[in-house]
């Protein structure tokens, strides 16, 4: 099964302490809005997002279809071909993609431990 890109998703408190204490640890800025309250910093291929106000908890997050630098990969597992499979693999979504749909879609799963998976297909 083909992921994606991996990046870890940081609930923050205070979005510009996060973005500078990071930026001491060698990332940069790569997209985002810090006035939206987000923004995803990289090291080589290491990918944070830093969210103020968003969600609860930190979040692993994969995005099919997308490399580190969110480009658009030539071929790539679409994420309702990935839900089929976890599904097949006995795995419960706590937030599923529309299977009628095509495009951009996400799904949510949890592992053992309660901590929280995204798949965000972005195209």
């Amino acid at each position: 099964m083909k992921l994606g890109a991996f990046s870890v998703s940081l609930n923050v408190k205070d979005i510009e302490a996060s973005k500078k204490f990071y930026e001491t640890l060698g990332f940069t800025v790569s997209v985002g809005d810090q006035k939206m309250n987000y923004l995803i910093m990289k090291n080589g291929s290491t990918l944070i997002g830093l969210f103020q106000g968003m969600f609860e908890g930190n979040i692993l997050t994969f995005n099919p279809g997308w490399d580190e630098n969110a480009t658009t990969l030539q071929e790539f597992e679409d994420i309702r071909v990935i839900q089929r499979k976890l599904k097949a693999g006995g795995i419960k979504l706590e937030i599923e993609a529309d299977e009628k749909a095509t495009g951009p879609a996400s799904l949510t799963i949890m592992d053992p431990d309660g901590n929280v998976i995204l798949l965000d297909q972005h195209i």
